[in-house]
């Protein structure tokens, strides 16, 4: 399920579409919107942490890197979404 309407279009200059990874899906975003975004106009509204089973428990929040509620492991690193530049081949889960 996407929504192509929560994406800007008019006036913005934006890079290539690219796909991405995500929890063994491919997501499509654009070059130069961030993870967070990406999935967020992918109609991935929240996830479950590490350690949490069951309903999704985080999603985005602040949207500038301060609450920690968007961190995923991205590269097999744990980083916040929303202050990550999303990249064609990128992989993204919810867990380790």
């Amino acid at each position: 399920m996407t929504d192509d309407s929560l994406r800007i279009r008019e006036g913005v200059v934006r890079g290539s579409a690219i796909r991405f990874g995500f929890d063994g899906r491919q997501i499509e975003g654009y070059e130069g919107e961030s993870v967070a975004a990406a999935l967020w106009a992918a109609g991935i509204r929240g996830w479950t942490s590490d350690h949490a089973e069951g309903p999704p428990s985080r999603t985005v929040f602040c949207a500038m890197g301060t609450c920690q509620q968007c961190a995923l492991w991205i590269e097999g690193v744990r980083v916040e979404a929303c202050c990550t530049p999303v990249r064609a081949g990128l992989d993204v889960r919810t867990r380790r």
